[in-house]
């Protein structure tokens, strides 16, 4: 939490009613935030005692058999209700009764029992790498089960639910983007909305924070996002402060024509926070006080990251387009893609200039490159989420009025930077063939020839999957992959970094000779020398104590991506459904995803060969499927009963709501039995 002179921060260690009981209060000008923690012991008898100045302990008597032990937990933002109380509550009401465990234990694996029907992947390889992968995806999908079911806000990447030794995170107490899409990015295809729910919840209570700091530190309209921010968004700034924040943040004033009001406001705000991020975390004292170690003032690592927005603004769409819930469309994705878009086109730095283009100006390229020229991050966002806000704005039939203006936007965008742009931020040798950069010059901080491996935003807004038409487009995208391996083809000696989204990037472009080794090399290793994999799965990257296994997360994404795609030509189009798109042929498989368009796809590939493809679907409507038998002509069976044949690279199955259709090769006998139970 950021540190101020209105903060104050309480704690307390009880005993009531011969339970533990811990209490913390935090208040912070007009925030206010209290939890609470009850302990107590049922079937046998236990005291609560005063241990020493700092510990209560209970003790439960001595005896054979089994006793049940009892935590309650409890929070609120009201600064009038008694949290101490809440907490004991939690424990009364699950303790009444006779079988307060058995019925605890029987809801429990109800639960679970509901959860793991929802889908699933069986993998085999002879070798034993794809049963390893299925053993830590399913584990990946129980933490998330553990962590991330039902709530307002999401579990922090570093950490999450279990803290052992205090908080001693490396990276505060912010959600930081890149790592939170770790868990979140990849998830729709696994069926289980609830897992997302959290973050879409803190998000969107966050909007009107955000829509006031796209206004007072940028000067914009729409809703800004930050890279790094507190569970609530960004603080609302002293009118003073914002302006001359907008007048330093977009380069209208001097960073040393600061005044001192500004430099005593950021004095105690947090580092890691986007909009401070220009502070470093050295230091000294002098005279008393203490000196800020500052990075490149205004820029720092995540200070002007703007693409979060819109990554967040998409997988809201996403949504949409897994469930096809018209108010979901209305009331949540809707308001987020017309803010991003609202954002970009209103924000001081985007200007058309003599070349007839939209160009943006002072942005990072995610934490890499600051201050560029038409960054990646930024016009891979504006060319993904216009056409995403436009198609939004027909199927919900409003904005009619703004649809022209936003429709000239996207025909005028700059487009993205590659490097055979006389201005594209490379080293003056670069040579080879064209692929994308961070951005163009001018730059503060160039930061390397390609996007950050750890966002790859071309990969982020289906703007290169293998529905694209465009072979040129596609071929700039294949070469920018092979440029992360300029050493050497992919092999057994591959690595790839815990955040990496490399492998993802090779599934979706169908490099499934990639897929083969860097996929279970993230599994594996993650960052090498920053957090040994504990023979828990769980590593340490982010600080003593705050367990994670944000690598897990990535190599899920990309274990869907390899077994099905559900994605559109261009950006808004009605999505193709591929199966096995980029999964190893000496690898078996059978699974059971969800797709875009309200579909449940169930698959098996056996010997590399597709056995069958099962389609279900929740909301009808066509489901355009890319043949899994190239050519061949393909039977196909509805709820059981044989419904004729279908034909061409290309087969758009009409369906009704709550029907499946089962597709195999023509002249193939129907299988029995489909599903692993």
């Amino acid at each position: 939490m950021v540190h101020t002179n209105a903060q104050t921060a309480t704690s307390a260690l009880d005993i009531r009613d011969g339970r533990i009981l811990l209490t913390q209060r935090f208040q912070e000008d007009a925030f206010y935030n209290a939890s609470g923690v009850a302990a107590a012991i049922l079937g046998r008898k236990s005291r609560a005692e005063y241990y020493n100045e700092s510990t209560v302990r209970l003790t439960a008597e001595p005896g054979q058999g089994k006793f049940v032990i009892l935590i309650g937990t409890a929070s609120t933002f009201d600064p009038n209700a008694d949290v101490g109380g809440l907490a004991v509550k939690e424990l009364e009401d699950v303790s009444a009764g006779d079988n307060a465990f058995e019925q605890m234990l029987a809801d429990n694996r109800a639960q679970w029992g509901d959860y793991w029907k929802k889908g699933f992947i069986h993998l085999h390889s002879d070798n034993g790498v794809a049963d390893s992968l299925e053993q830590n995806y399913t584990y990946f999908l129980y933490v998330m089960g553990a962590n991330s079911r039902g709530g307002k806000f999401p579990p922090r990447f570093g950490g999450m639910l279990w803290y052992t030794n205090g908080d001693m995170r490396a990276w505060g107490s912010l959600y930081w983007w890149a790592n939170q899409s770790c868990y979140f990015n990849g998830l729709m295809p696994a069926n289980r909305s609830e897992l997302i729910a959290p973050m879409f919840e803190q998000y969107t209570a966050m909007y009107d924070a955000c829509a006031l700091a796209a206004k007072q530190q940028w000067g914009s309209q729409g809703i800004w996002i930050p890279e790094t921010t507190f569970w609530n968004g960004p603080a609302k700034l002293p009118d003073d402060i914002a302006s001359e924040m907008r007048d330093l943040y977009l380069l209208r004033k001097p960073w040393e024509q600061r005044s001192a009001r500004f430099e005593q406001f950021a004095d105690t705000k947090a580092s890691f926070e986007s909009r401070w991020n220009w502070i470093a975390q050295g230091g000294h004292w002098e005279d008393g006080y203490w000196v800020h170690q500052v990075k490149q003032p205004p820029f720092g690592h995540v200070t002007h990251i703007f693409g979060t927005t819109a990554k967040i603004a998409y997988l809201y769409r996403l949504q949409y387009e897994y469930t096809m819930d018209p108010r979901w469309l209305r009331d949540r994705a809707y308001p987020m893609l017309r803010g991003v878009v609202e954002f970009y086109r209103n924000f001081p730095n985007l200007k058309k200039e003599a070349d007839g283009r939209y160009h943006i100006h002072g942005t990072n390229s995610n934490e890499p490159a600051w201050g560029v020229t038409d960054s990646d991050e930024d016009l891979s966002a504006m060319h993904g989420t216009v056409p995403l806000l436009l198609r939004a704005s027909e199927i919900l039939n409003v904005d009619a009025e703004m649809r022209p203006v936003w429709k000239e936007f996207l025909d005028y965008l700059a487009p993205l930077p590659t490097s055979d742009n006389p201005d594209a931020l490379k080293p003056a040798d670069c040579a080879g063939p064209t692929v994308w950069v961070k951005g163009l010059k001018p730059a503060v901080k160039a930061g390397g020839l390609l996007p950050d491996p750890n966002t790859l935003p071309e990969w982020n807004f289906d703007l290169c999957a293998l529905e694209n038409p465009d072979p040129a487009v596609m071929k700039v995208a294949n070469a920018t992959f092979d440029g992360y391996f300029r050493r050497g083809p992919i092999g057994p000696g591959a690595t790839a970094g815990t955040l990496s989204r490399l492998p993802i990037a090779a599934a979706a472009l169908g490099r499934a000779d990639a897929v083969k080794y860097l996929v279970p090399a993230q599994v594996k290793q993650g960052d090498v020398g920053r957090g040994v994999v504990m023979a828990n799965r769980m590593a340490l990257r982010e600080g003593p104590g705050a367990k994670e296994c944000e690598r897990l997360g990535r190599a899920a994404e990309a274990i869907h991506t390899a077994l099905l795609q559900s994605i559109p030509p261009a950006p808004g189009e009605p999505p193709v459904t591929r199966v096995f798109p980029a999964w190893p042929k000496g690898w078996d498989a059978t699974f059971e995803l969800a797709a875009r368009g309200g579909f449940v796809v169930c698959a098996k590939m056996d010997h590399g060969r597709i056995a069958f493809v099962e389609i279900t679907s929740s909301a009808g409507g066509d489901c355009r499927l890319r043949n899994p038998w190239g050519e061949q002509d393909v039977t196909v069976c509805r709820d059981g009963k044989p419904a004729g044949q279908a034909q061409g690279s290309l087969l758009v199955l009409k369906t009704s709501r709550g029907e499946s259709q089962l597709l195999v090769p023509k002249g193939n006998a129907i299988p029995v039995a489909q599903r692993i139970p």
